[in-house]
């Protein structure tokens, strides 16, 4: 019986042990310790909206004809700068001419007509008045005269249109700027029986661009008139372009059950480089600070390994402590106390670790701004501070044997063999 008590007691001993051993937590190497950090600094964060654009010019006119005929001249051509009132072109007048003096024939036998009309109602106006003629003569009389005079105008207008059909056969520039196309040849026959053709293109002013994007539904609420814009184009991928937001359009687009609102861009292109058509790649700033004390986000989101920690903090030298008891560099009344892992943090704050020299202490901030690369930090730190973004074991080098696993069928470095 004392035999088998001895073995139980001895059993448990033993595992006593190896569960101390176990558990017990392992020491690191110190000096294998690899802590990366960065400075707090002044910088800019910023959120933006994203979108796909095009490219147009700011005011395009489409330059088309009234009358149809032949097309017997044409004096510009693509890319031509053009005036405001410069011809353009010329359609065949040899119709239009002759409907014209057509008309003007129909216009002098009406006037003949008023003519002869007037005076006969002119002379038997005395003789009415004295009851000297029939009510049915004069009557008639009065009757006469006016359709003279409704066919005069019937006449004058019809003469008048076939002068300005007659003036539309020359086509003129309505504003100053760039032919972008031309839809017509010479000796083309154009047609304007049921819509007016398009015979040029033209854009207003080619050095003030702007573009029309699409922005999704659920971004469109942080949109604003006078916002900042940045934007790429595939003829540049190197070049940034800027513009600013100058309307946000209400009508929405859907698109596939997608909902997207057009929101119009300027930009200034005073090197002519971009041009009509162009798909533009947009970054809409809808929040942006300057000048403000950032860190890297990786530095809110670090919390130390508590062996790592530990074995670091102990291969450092003690600084010496003055009568009081206080840390060097801090306040008089702040005691040395070992860091504390996980610092109480509230909505709008965070904890970054701080080392000067050889402390590392975790320091509360207070948070504002952060894109996920850098945040924002409103107090709590100093410029300049030292903060830590990551603390790991650098993993040893590896020899050719152990980066080939030992494989006996590789060939070795010729110092290994014997």
């Amino acid at each position: 019986m004392k035999k088998k008590t001895i073995i139980i007691t001895t059993g448990i001993i033993i595992l006593l042990a190896a569960l101390f051993f176990i558990l017990k937590p392992s020491k690191v190497d110190a000096g294998k310790i690899h802590i990366e950090t960065a400075q707090s600094e002044s910088g800019t964060i910023s959120k933006t909206v994203t979108a796909t654009g095009t490219l147009e010019a700011l005011s395009t006119v489409e330059v088309g004809t009234q009358v149809s005929g032949i097309i017997e001249d044409i004096f510009v051509d693509f890319n031509s700068y053009v005036k405001r009132g410069q011809l353009l072109a010329k359609i065949d007048t040899t119709n239009l001419a002759a409907a014209m003096e057509q008309s003007q024939a129909s216009l002098d036998n009406a006037k003949a007509e008023l003519d002869y009309q007037l005076a006969n109602y002119n002379r038997l106006a005395p003789i009415n008045d004295k009851k000297l003629v029939s009510q049915a003569d004069f009557d008639q009389t009065v009757y006469n005269l006016n359709k003279a005079r409704a066919s005069y105008n019937s006449a004058l207008a019809q003469h008048k249109k076939n002068k300005i059909n007659l003036d539309y056969a020359l086509i003129y520039s309505p504003i100053d700027g760039i032919v972008l196309d031309r839809a017509v040849e010479e000796g083309q026959t154009v047609a304007a029986s049921f819509n007016t053709p398009t015979l040029f293109t033209i854009a207003n002013d080619l050095t003030q661009m702007k573009v029309e994007a699409d922005v999704d539904e659920a971004d469109i609420g942080e949109v604003k008139e006078g916002q900042r814009v940045e934007f790429t184009v595939d003829a540049y991928p190197d070049q940034v372009f800027e513009g600013e937001v100058t309307q946000v359009r209400l009508q929405p687009t859907v698109t596939n059950n997608v909902v997207t609102y057009s929101v119009i861009i300027s930009a200034h292109n005073p090197d002519y480089k971009l041009l009509p058509g162009m798909t533009a790649e947009i970054n809409i700033f809808v929040i942006e600070k300057k000048d403000i004390l950032v860190v890297p986000s990786k530095a809110l989101r670090f919390n130390p390994d508590e062996k790592l920690l530990a074995s670091y903090m102990k291969s450092q030298p003690r600084p010496e402590m003055p009568e009081n008891g206080a840390m060097p560099g801090g306040p008089g009344n702040q005691k040395m106390q070992p860091p504390t892992m996980e610092p109480a943090q509230t909505e709008g704050s965070g904890v970054v670790w701080v080392k000067k020299d050889s402390i590392i202490r975790p320091v509360p901030v207070k948070t504002g701004l952060d894109d996920d690369i850098h945040a924002e930090i409103i107090n709590g730190l100093q410029p300049g501070e030292e903060v830590i973004l990551s603390m790991e074991v650098a993993e040893p080098v590896k020899s050719p044997e152990q980066t080939n696993g030992g494989n006996p069928f590789m060939p070795r470095p010729p110092r290994a063999r014997k």
